[in-house]
């Protein structure tokens, strides 16, 4: 029998990826990063100007793009929140052998 505690977590999840997917089938939109809006942009302003470098990997389309961006934020995300998880309970320790100690 799955206790309460699993059960809570399984909602929890649920109710998640029904949050993430919701927008994405329900709203019918185009979504454009701001790297897009400032290519359109300069082009607007300077349309004689031409790219001095060029990117090294282009996906093949925005789906693509914006699944690489989300990847590379969480991965951020996770790196953020690992280092000042480790800085915490380093203190805690820290904090719990000072009060052992007296």
């Amino acid at each position: 029998m799955v206790n309460s505690k699993a059960k809570q977590v399984w909602l929890l999840l649920g109710a998640l990826v029904l949050l993430g997917a919701a927008p994405l089938l329900l709203i019918n939109a185009e979504f454009e990063g701001a790297d897009a809006q400032a290519e359109d942009l300069i082009t607007e302003m300077a349309p004689e100007y031409t790219r001095w470098a060029t990117p090294v990997f282009e996906p093949q389309s925005a789906e693509v793009e914006s699944l690489l961006f989300v990847l590379q934020a969480s991965l951020g995300a996770g790196v953020l929140g690992f280092v000042v998880g480790q800085y915490t309970e380093r203190h805690r320790q820290k904090r719990l052998q000072i009060r052992q100690e007296k």
